[in-house]
């Protein structure tokens, strides 16, 4: 039942745009093990501006 909630909550903050700091802290273990991590207030504040900055992509991979 966690995992359930776990999934319908990402669900729904990404259907708002609400990027998935924990998907992303992942990630970064997952590809870029040693490089410096974002908390959670610059991770918000990176992906707003990527999505409405005009940066391209928004993407590191």
């Amino acid at each position: 039942m966690t995992r359930l909630w776990a999934t319908l909550r990402q669900t729904a903050r990404l259907m708002v745009g609400m990027p998935d700091y924990d998907a992303y802290l992942r990630h970064m273990a997952d590809h870029h093990p040693g490089a410096p991590v974002m908390d959670e207030k610059a991770f918000f504040r990176d992906r707003q501006e990527a999505r409405y900055g005009g940066r391209n992509g928004g993407r590191c991979c």
